[in-house]
């Protein structure tokens, strides 16, 4: 309870927040209280990933964008009442879809009752991995974890270049000035 208070607490500070420096470094603390969330429902892995690439690489990007832009958000010239009303609305149909979720924790569910036995009982004669998450993302699903990593590099690649903006080189004894 004290994480998502903390959680629900930063959220209302970046909502709040018109400095966008103060709202980045509060980003960059909320990824690693979810990183911590992860840790308490024992996803150490997704734990990891939070803290590396929400938290760190994020972080790191967004600071970056704000030095190339300014770090006062402008004061909005329309009401947010449309905003805020699309917010609740979706928020009210996500807690309405929990409600059709199994209990935490119950073994008889679905996902659990499908592949989790074929993938325990088969993972090392299959793949010859002793690490069953491990053949799991290799092997079985190695096709879509390439796909997602695909994805992060590109995107990644994508963010340096936008960063990357318009320079032009000094005029000096060695070097030219880049034309356009």
């Amino acid at each position: 309870m004290v994480l998502l208070t903390l959680l629900a607490a930063i959220t209302v500070g970046i909502v709040r927040m018109r400095n966008l420096f103060a709202v980045v470094v509060l980003g960059g603390i909320y990824s690693f209280l979810m990183a911590s969330v992860m840790i308490v429902l024992d996803a150490v892995d997704v734990a990891m990933t939070e803290a590396s690439v929400g938290a760190g690489i994020s972080t790191v990007l967004m600071l970056a964008a704000l030095h190339l832009t300014k770090t006062e958000e402008a004061v909005p010239t329309h009401t947010p009442l449309l905003p805020l009303f699309v917010a609740v609305a979706t928020g009210i149909v996500l807690v309405f879809g929990t409600f059709a979720l199994p209990s935490f924790g119950v073994a008889e569910t679905p996902m659990n009752m499908h592949v989790a036995p074929y993938y325990l009982q088969n993972s090392i004669p299959d793949t010859s991995v002793p690490n069953v998450v491990t053949s799991v993302l290799s092997s079985y699903r190695g096709f879509d974890t390439l796909g997602e990593t695909t994805v992060i590099f590109t995107a990644g690649i994508a963010v340096l270049m936008l960063l990357k903006g318009k320079r032009e080189l000094k005029p000096g004894p060695k070097r030219r000035r880049i034309r356009r």
